[in-house]
Parts: structure tokens; C-alpha cells; sequence
């Protein structure tokens, strides 16, 4: 029996975790997390019987206290911060699956790793960000990294079996969104509505809206660079608008090895939790006889400049991919409140690449300032 805690269960990702447990029977969910949504972690609660769990936002968190003990259901609740992190660090688990969205996952994985967790890796945004910090002390404690994202998995798939041997590129994947093959002027028209009708994939709201800009590929890039030590150069995104093939590795004598799949994240999720096993599918089987074509294509950079920000930001370095996140962050959330266009996202981001004073060998405390600085700039 596997004993995990889930940060983030009522997103995404959180929930197709419980998917996968459910199919499974043979996981423990010892502790989960959440933000405001209590209705549905009742009912996780409810099934999964926790011993712990984190509602952030506090006023909510006490309406879930009192449902609970009107109940009967003998589970803790905490909140914040300081109830996140107890999340992540609960004695009974082995493994932390961080599916939360941004840069709050960045603390309860730092305590997760020092607790000598697993990671289940779902979170881009803390290597994004502290990377440099995540990664090292990992490796200190001897504790593993295991990628949630798809693309990850898949290079990390793809990995395997080959200790030694040495690789030439990365060939990141990327659907393309949406709006592949849209020019500049029709990007200004974009509505909230158009941008969460993804083609391929079914994911949340902010990570769907990254998708379309391509900052999601962009971060995914940033994100390589440290789980499989690669240089930017050595990272190459090619659009796939099929979403059959999810990255491939190209090897020092020019073999490719490539993951495929049905666009279903079920998958990738089941592989961290049971790593180095495979277990039966969660996913439906893919059927080659219904392939017509596997098509690729360059990345446009000049509509979509987002990707060649992000390696920028990758050669930059230090505190520039935070800001790079941050200001997405915070367009991302005003675009879906309607507060700002669609193409202003990636033109705050700039704008605040272009302002920002770089700092070398960032801390932790340096990461959340200058993301603190970002929004108050994005704030005025």
C-alpha cells in the first residue's frame, strides 16, 4: 500500500489523481489540499478518508470544520500556508503529488523534500522559479522527482533504459492551441470564451489559457532544463496538433524515442505514483489503424513570442524566469476576470522582463519578493 498526500485535489489534476487511486484500490490518501473549493472536498473526504486536510482560504475552512464535525468525519482541518504545509510534510506519506496552480506550491514542496518525500511533480511553476534550489536539494535527500506534465513524463518515458547513453535534443511537443495559424490582428479579437476551447486536451482554466499563448510550452522548456539537465540548446519545441506523440529524445546517433498516447493525463499521473511499475490503463487504448497523419511544424514565434521569451528568460537566468511566471500569472487571472485583452498577457510579460533588475543566485525569499514586485507593478 502507497501512502500519499494530494495538494491541490479539487483541480485538474487533483481529481484525476483520484481517478486514478479509485481505479487502483491499493493507494492511502493520507492528507489533501485545496483552495476554497469545499463542496467537492467533502465529498473527497468523504471517500477517501484523510487524515488531514487544508482548505487555504480560512473562512472557508472553518464552514468545512463545521460540516465535518456535524458529520462525524473524524479528519483535521487546517488552513494556509502553515496547513499546506503540514500537508506536505504529514508523517504518513510517502509521496506528495503538487498539483496546485502558480507559485504557492513553491514552499510545501521545499518542506515535502526535506521530510524526504517523493514528489510527484504537477506544479511547473517551482522549478520555473527555484529550480536551483528544488533540484540540489533533492538530490541531498536523496528524494525523487517524478513529472505529473505529460511532456515530462513522456521525456522521462523515453529515458529510460538508456543510463549512459547520451542525448542530442529534446523534442518538446506542443498541440499548438486553438488559435495555431491566427495572425497578430486576429489575437486582438480573442474572447475569454475562445481561448478554454482547447482542441485536444481537458485542463484548467489557467493552464488552458497558457496553452493558447504558448507560455505553457515556454515554461515546460524552463522546466526541462532542470529535471533532465539539459541546456536550452538542447531543448527544441515542435507543434503536433495531433497530441498522439507527447516529446520525444533523440540520441547521440540520431535514434528517436518517442512516448505515445491518447491525450488523457490519467496516464502520466498513474506513472509517478507507481514508478518504476506499470500498472493496467486508466486511459483509452490508442488505436494506430485510426491514425491518418502525425503532422509537425515550427513553432510560430513571431504571433506567438511567448515561447522565445521564455528561452530569454532561460538564458537569463536568476530571478527573470519568476518574473517571466509572475507576470503571467497575473494576466492570466485579469484576462479570465475580463480585466485585460487576450494579447495583453504576453505584452505585460514582456513589459516586465524589460523593467526588471536581475538577481544572479536568487533565494526563496528573493523569488516570492520579486514576484511580490511584479504584481505590484501589474497592480497600478
Amino acid at each position: 500500500m502507497k501512502h500519499i498526500s494530494i495538494l491541490g485535489s479539487t483541480g485538474s489534476i487533483g481529481t484525476q489523481t483520484l481517478d486514478v487511486v479509485r481505479t487502483n484500490c491499493d493507494i492511502c490518501v493520507e492528507a489533501l489540499a485545496a483552495g476554497r473549493n469545499i463542496g467537492l472536498l467533502l465529498e473527497q473526504i468523504k471517500e477517501f478518508q484523510p487524515k488531514l486536510v487544508c482548505v487555504f482560504d480560512a473562512d472557508k475552512a472553518k464552514e468545512l470544520e463545521e460540516i465535518t464535525k456535524k458529520e462525524q468525519l473524524h479528519v483535521e482541518i487546517t488552513s494556509g500556508m502553515e496547513g499546506l504545509l503540514a500537508c506536505a510534510t504529514i508523517s504518513s506519506a510517502q509521496m506528495v503529488v503538487t498539483a496546485f496552480v502558480g507559485m504557492i506550491g513553491i514552499r510545501p514542496t521545499i518542506e515535502a523534500i526535506k521530510a524526504g518525500k517523493h514528489i510527484a511533480l504537477a506544479n511547473k511553476e517551482t522549478l520555473v522559479t527555484a529550480g536551483h534550489i528544488i533540484m540540489p536539494l533533492a538530490k541531498k535527500m536523496g528524494v525523487s522527482i517524478l513529472p505529473v506534465d505529460s511532456e515530462h513524463s513522456a521525456i522521462f518515458q523515453s529515458l529510460q533504459g538508456n543510463a549512459g547513453n547520451k542525448y542530442n535534443r529534446i523534442l518538446l511537443t506542443a498541440s499548438g492551441g486553438p488559435f495555431r495559424g491566427k495572425t497578430k490582428e486576429e489575437l486582438k479579437k480573442v474572447h475569454v470564451e475562445d481561448a478554454l476551447k482547447h482542441p485536444n486536451w481537458s485542463m484548467g482554466r489557467k493552464i488552458t489559457i497558457d496553452s493558447s499563448t504558448l507560455v505553457n510550452k515556454g515554461l515546460e522548456v524552463i522546466e526541462a532544463k532542470w529535471l533532465f539537465d539539459a541546456e536550452a540548446s538542447q531543448i527544441e519545441v515542435v507543434v503536433h496538433p495531433q497530441s498522439i506523440i507527447h516529446s520525444m529524445i533523440e540520441y547521440e546517433d540520431g535514434a528517436v524515442i518517442a512516448q505515445l498516447g491518447t491525450p488523457d493525463m490519467k496516464l502520466p499521473i498513474q506513472y509517478a505514483l507507481y514508478y518504476p511499475e506499470r500498472k493496467g490503463p486508466t486511459s483509452p487504448r490508442l488505436d494506430f489503424t485510426k491514425l491518418r497523419a502525425l503532422e509537425f511544424y515550427e513553432p510560430d514565434t513571431e504571433v506567438f513570442p511567448a515561447l522565445s521569451m521564455a528561452y530569454e528568460a532561460l538564458h537569463t537566468g536568476g530571478t527573470m524566469p519568476t518574473v517571466y511566471n509572475a507576470a503571467n500569472e497575473w494576466s492570466v487571472a485579469a484576462f479570465l476576470d475580463r480585466k485585460i485583452g487576450y494579447t495583453e498577457i504576453v505584452e505585460n510579460i514582456r513589459k516586465e522582463m524589460e523593467a526588471h533588475k536581475v538577481i544572479a543566485n536568487p533565494s526563496l525569499e528573493d523569488i516570492l519578493e520579486t514576484e511580490a514586485k511584479v504584481y505590484q507593478r501589474l497592480n497600478r
